[in-house]
Order: structure tokens, then C-alpha cells, then sequence
């Protein structure tokens, strides 16, 4: 649903954070939901802030029940170290506001229920999203500090399913605290949706995967130079193989050999991508130099 626009920004609330307010609501608390209402926003404004510094392209905002995603330009995950700063920007707002916060309070101007609500509100925000699972911010900085090892593609599978764990650890963990009536619904809902959230990321870890290599280009006219990596493989692997090893702000040169180990050549990075978009992933590297027969 969208609620308003902000910066140029256009700003959802996902149906789960929807869910939230309504329990919000019924609980007799409604003033504590648009306080959380209030608190994600301005962690996610923090994201959008520190992503436009850095020169990030930001279309809209969707609020989660434990923060939000923003629709950002691909560079954003290509470069790993803009990731990291976007990632932390938001958690840094929160505890930014926690701050502010204490001093009001050490002043005796935020003491009411609401107001101590709101530092605990900051406090979670930040602390919970810098756990090191997809799609919260720490699972962001994870995986770009994960990516410059293993590549994208198994970086954000492996954040993802750490996502997936966290999600279930909180969901049995709220449901016991709601038997021993320690806890309240919400718990359960922010677990099911930190779940449903990570599945997705998973899901969508090709589709961004295809991204990051199509601005692989751009990122070598764009710097003008980047550090080679050299591969070695089997003139016989299949493209969908090979290109799981590229790392961020690398240029591949993959160097074929036969299974006899004799040298075949050297195939590009460009070439890799163009053979992918053009032929497939079933493509055998070997096929990119092979001369025709005239």
C-alpha cells in the first residue's frame, strides 16, 4: 500500500507491517505502532540518504515490520563497499536517534511511556538488523564482504539461508514466549516474515546475479582500469559454472585447458558474458575459441 512520497521517493507498507499495526491496534496501543511506524521510516531514510551520497539511483521504499527495502540502482550490490555503507546507514540512524534520544530523556523531556518506547523501538531496530542474514542490513554487509571471496552468487545464497534460520530460531522462539505469555504475536510475525523474506532473496539471487554481470562493463569503461583475476578451467565447462567464480570489481581471464592439460587459450570476461546472453548457460567455455572450419 502506498502511504506518501518523500524526496522523490515513493513509500510502501508491506501488508506483514500492515498486520502489525492492526495487532497494534487491538492490543489497545496504537500510538506505540506509529512510533515503529515512525522509527522504520527514519531507519530507512537513512538507507536512501547515504545511497544518494554515494550516487545511488532510489525509486521506492517498501516498510518491513524490521525496516524496509529500497529499489536501488544494481550498482549498489556490484560494489561491495557501497553496499556495506548503504547497509550500515540505516542501523546508524537508529542508534543516531537513541542518542538523541537519552540526551531529551537525561534532560527530563522524554520520560512518558511513549518516549522511553521509542529508544527501546531505536535499540531493537538497530541491534536486530545487524545480524549477519539476508535481508537485514547485517546479512548486506555480509554478503558483500562474502562476495569479494566466493562471488555473488554463493554469497547471497549463504546470507539467505542463514535469513531462513534466524526466521524459524524466532518463530519458535516467539511462539514458546507466547505460551509462557512472555511475548506477544508480533514476535511471531517479524520471525514468519524475516523467513518469507530470506526465501525471496534467495529466489531472486539469479535474477540479481544476471544484473551484476551485465554491469560488469560498465564498471571497466567506468574505472577505466580494474585488477585482472585469473581462472584456469576445463575447456569443457559449461558458461553457468564458470561465471559463479567472478568476484565484484574483478575482470576474469580464463585460461581453457583440455583434459589432456594441454593449453587451449584464454577466453574474457566480455566474451563469457556475451556468449551467456547470446547462447546460454549450457554453452561449453571451449566453444568460444574454436575457429569454424572453412
Amino acid at each position: 500500500m502506498k502511504v506518501g512520497r518523500i524526496a522523490g521517493v515513493e513509500i510502501y507498507l508491506n501488508n506483514f507491517f500492515i498486520a502489525l499495526l492492526g495487532l497494534f491496534f487491538v492490543a489497545g496501543v496504537l500510538g506505540k505502532g506509529l512510533i515503529a511506524f515512525i522509527v522504520v521510516l527514519l531507519h530507512e531514510l537513512g538507507h536512501v540518504a547515504m545511497a544518494r551520497r554515494l550516487g545511488v539511483h532510489v525509486s521506492d521504499v517498501e516498510l518491513l515490520p524490521f525496516g524496509g527495502v529500497s529499489r536501488m540502482g544494481g550498482e549498489v550490490v556490484s560494489d561491495p563497499s557501497k553496499e556495506v555503507y548503504v547497509a550500515l546507514a540505516g542501523p546508524a540512524t537508529n542508534l543516531f536517534l537513541v542518542g538523541i534520544g537519552t540526551v531529551l530523556k537525561n534532560h527530563g523531556l522524554l520520560n512518558n511511556d511513549l518516549g522511553l518506547f521509542f529508544l527501546n523501538c531505536n535499540l531493537i531496530m538497530a541491534v536486530f538488523n545487524l545480524i549477519p542474514a539476508l535481508p537485514l542490513d547485517g546479512g548486506r554487509a555480509f554478503r558483500a564482504y562474502l562476495a569479494r571471496r566466493t562471488g555473488f552468487s554463493k554469497a547471497t545464497y549463504q546470507a539467505a539461508w542463514w535469513g531462513q534460520f534466524w526466521g524459524i530460531v524466532i518463530i519458535v522462539g516467539g511462539a514458546v514466549g507466547l505460551v509462557m505469555r512472555l511475548s506477544g504475536l508480533d514476535v511471531v510475525i517479524i520471525g514468519m516474515f524475516l523467513f518469507y523474506a530470506a526465501t525471496r532473496e534467495k529466489n531472486q539471487a539469479p535474477y540479481h546475479f544476471i544484473r551484476h554481470l551485465l554491469q560488469k562493463k560498465d564498471e571497466l569503461v567506468t574505472a577505466g582500469v580494474l585488477p585482472a583475476e585469473p581462472l584456469v578451467a576445463f575447456d569443457t565447462v559449461r558458461l553457468g559454472k564458470v561465471i559463479h567464480a567472478f568476484l565484484p570489481q574483478r575482470f576474469h581471464l580464463v585460461l581453457l585447458l583440455d583434459r589432456n592439460w594441454h593449453y587451449k587459450g584464454v577466453v574474457s570476461e566480455a566474451q563469457i558474458i556475451d556468449a551467456l546472453l547470446s547462447k546460454g548457460v549450457d554453452v561449453e567455455i571451449g566453444d568460444l575459441i574454436k575457429v569454424p572450419r572453412g
